[in-house]
């Protein structure tokens, strides 16, 4: 009778042992490319954060009434293509001047649209 008792809970303690073992890990074979266009995209995020965190471009989005916090959340909204086309237009501005005839409020605003854009069209 006890040995009965002793097997049952032998049995149910082994059941109970191998029911709360953790899943086994699952690994999955990432390309070159997929890593690749992550880190790509997360250097073209990085790109547009530190134009936002310029003086002037700062000084004249607060001037427009957006703030810093707002123009840092849209663009963290942005998907990783649009995060790609904004790099781009970024990279197309002449390094110290205007664009064509454009002038650095322009810009600003342009880019501030289609940062509007973005997220309209992403929600």
């Amino acid at each position: 009778m006890k040995n009965k008792a002793y097997r049952s809970l032998g049995v149910a303690f082994l059941i109970a042992i191998l029911g709360l073992q953790p899943p086994a890990a699952r690994a999955e074979i990432v390309t070159t490319g997929q890593l690749t266009e992550q880190h790509v995209t997360d250097v073209e995020r990085a790109k547009i954060q530190s134009f936002l965190d310029r003086a002037s471009v700062r000084h004249k989005i607060q001037a427009m009434g957006i703030e810093g916090l707002t123009a840092r959340s849209r663009v963290a909204a942005l998907n990783d293509q649009e995060v790609r086309e904004l790099a781009a237009r970024i990279d197309s501005l002449p390094a110290g001047g205007n664009f064509a005839n454009f002038t650095n409020e322009q810009l600003i605003i342009i880019l501030l649209i289609a940062i509007l854009v973005a997220v309209i069209v992403s929600a």
